[in-house]
């Protein structure tokens, strides 16, 4: 791919989206943060955004369920993230699933003013139903990478995080005491005997 200029020489960012996405503890985030130190690595300017309800592990810190951690801005809507990371490389989003559907508007505008957007998220909730902006932010994707866990009964590839407590809100953060992930034969069996 040849280096695109402007006429007076300066370079052209090539922005782009791309989506991390699978059930509960399939390795997301560490994915997200992986790129993160990479882009960091390569020196360029690097912001990751969390959603302020997401106060598991840290405040302010983006953590895997390991314990991996990277420094993080939360914020309260995706219009913030607009705001706040106009002027980097690029642009993390970690739990995008929590944000509002302006979401795909906003990682649109930073793409096309040249800024890398990673964005990680659960693309289904314990139901198996499309979480969010998820589904259209994977469909405007460049890149869609769909990472697995393996399912706690069987040892299969899992396909959904089942909720373990019995709590029918759509959105409740939780770990391994509410969630575990399950291969679809193993959700459809658990969800029959409940």
């Amino acid at each position: 791919m040849s280096d695109l200029f402007y006429s007076n020489g300066e370079k052209v960012r090539q922005g782009r989206i791309e989506v991390v996405c699978g059930s509960m503890f399939s390795g997301k985030t560490e994915e997200l943060i992986r790129r993160m130190k990479r882009a960091k690595f390569a020196h360029q300017k690097v912001e990751i955004f969390k959603p302020a309800i997401d106060v598991r592990y840290s405040d302010e810190d983006v953590v895997t369920h390991e314990g991996q951690s990277i420094s993080s801005t939360p914020v309260d809507n995706s219009g913030s993230i607009l705001l706040l990371g106009s002027d980097c490389d690029v642009i993390g989003i970690d739990e995008a699933q929590f944000f509002d559907d302006n979401l795909v508007a906003v990682c649109n505008q930073l793409a096309s003013k040249g800024i890398r957007v990673i964005a990680a998220g659960l693309d289904m909730d314990f139901k198996g139903v499309p979480f969010g902006p998820m589904p259209a932010l994977m469909a405007i994707a460049d890149d869609v990478t769909k990472v697995h866990a393996i399912c706690v009964r069987c040892g299969a590839q899992a396909y959904v995080s089942h909720r373990l407590v019995d709590n029918d809100r759509r959105v409740l953060l939780g770990e391994v005491n509410e969630y575990e992930p399950l291969c679809r034969e193993c959700y459809e069996k658990a969800m029959r005997q409940s």
